[in-house]
């Protein structure tokens, strides 16, 4: 059993859901060290983040939980206070994202965390605690999505012009091509879009950002995005081939959105699709693949590798600095956890949320 040495507390805060009819029952309740599962090191949690995935377990509106009761939240980031493991002690500044927290394990809505320590990355050099979560699950996907592309070919740099195919257009009205290709970001106004706008506009990228919320142009724009189009024009059903208007794209919604982006990549573009907030189903054809010769980018972010995990983070410290988190993200108590999960199934969401547990030590 683990001891919890002065001057931690013998007991502290923990957001628990428990199962119900209609949806979980959630409440903020008090747990010792005894409530917590055993794992190889215990961490005390400075903040955790709200994510669409968040939401749907908090609210019960996606089958997220596995089984009850279960502490939420699929990130967080916080001090190693004993360990077991040889790879960390105490001290050690650490980011947690995926691995199953908040779905099959107790997550991060809670003072602290019992985990495994293979599931731990520490926190970059010149980043704390806040920053990590500013990032989390949402900004580690982002940043998967560009690497992805990246290794597909699509970067900024110009690229050799496309072979012609009959009767489609590949260039403007003057028969000149755009110097930069533009690249697609749907649903950009939430965690995962808003941090790829602003990680595609800093490697040089030309990017189109989708959003259905008005209201949330300008902010897209000040994050980097050269053009903001409507959501709705990406839902219509697509042909199987449409005009080609994308060197790539970083895809959240899925569905029917989805199709329509594959049916419009150019020839040798990429999608990098991560989400599904738009539907499960993809009805497309083969026809992007291989006549267009698209690639489709799977990306999951919550079993990478740990050198991926590793590289996508070092990576982030670098090309994501506070300044820039600072303008999309918001902080939160735990008290305010389950009313921000409805506005994120309601699609109300935007940026990044954080919760502060304890703050920085």
């Amino acid at each position: 059993m683990w001891s919890m040495p002065d001057p931690i507390r013998e007991s502290f805060r923990a957001l628990i859901l428990h199962e119900g009819s209609d949806e979980p029952r959630a409440e903020i309740t008090t747990l010792t060290r005894r409530d917590l599962p055993e794992e190889d090191v215990l961490v005390e949690v400075a903040y955790s983040s709200m994510n669409y995935k968040d939401a749907l377990a908090i609210t019960g509106a996606g089958p997220v939980v596995r089984s009850y009761p279960m502490v939420p939240g699929i990130d967080l980031a916080g001090t190693v206070v004993e360990s077991s493991s040889p790879d960390y002690r105490p001290g050690d500044r650490v980011i947690l994202t995926g691995w199953g927290i908040g779905e099959v394990h107790w997550g991060g809505m809670a003072e602290y965390a019992c985990v495994r320590s293979e599931h731990l990355v520490p926190i970059p050099d010149g980043r704390d605690a806040f920053w990590a979560m500013s990032v989390g699950t949402a900004g580690l996907t982002a940043m998967l999505a560009l690497m992805a592309l990246d290794e597909a070919g699509v970067r900024p740099a110009p690229r050799s012009p496309e072979p012609e195919i009959p009767g489609e257009e590949t260039a403007d009205a003057s028969g000149a091509r755009p110097e930069r290709l533009p690249v697609l970001v749907t649903a950009a106004s939430g965690g995962v879009g808003s941090i790829a706008v602003s990680l595609l506009a800093g490697a040089g990228h030309y990017v189109v950002a989708s959003s259905g919320r008005h209201e949330s142009w300008p902010f897209l724009r000040s994050l980097g995005a050269a053009e903001v189009i409507e959501r709705e024009e990406l839902e219509q059903p697509a042909s199987p081939l449409e005009q080609q208007r994308w060197a790539g794209a970083v895809d959240s919604v899925g569905g029917s959105t989805l199709a329509r982006v594959l049916a419009e990549t150019r020839y040798g573009g990429a999608v990098a699709s991560c989400g599904l907030v738009g539907g499960g189903a993809l009805h497309t054809t083969v026809m992007p693949f291989i006549l267009r010769a698209v690639r489709l980018l799977g990306v999951n972010s919550v079993l990478t590798p740990k050198e991926l995990r590793l590289a996508a983070w070092e990576r982030l410290a670098r090309e994501l600095t506070p300044g820039m988190l600072h303008s999309f993200t918001r902080v939160i108590p735990l008290e305010e956890v389950q009313g921000m999960a409805r506005q994120m199934v309601s699609g109300r969401g935007r940026g990044r949320t954080v919760v502060q547990l304890r703050g920085e030590a």
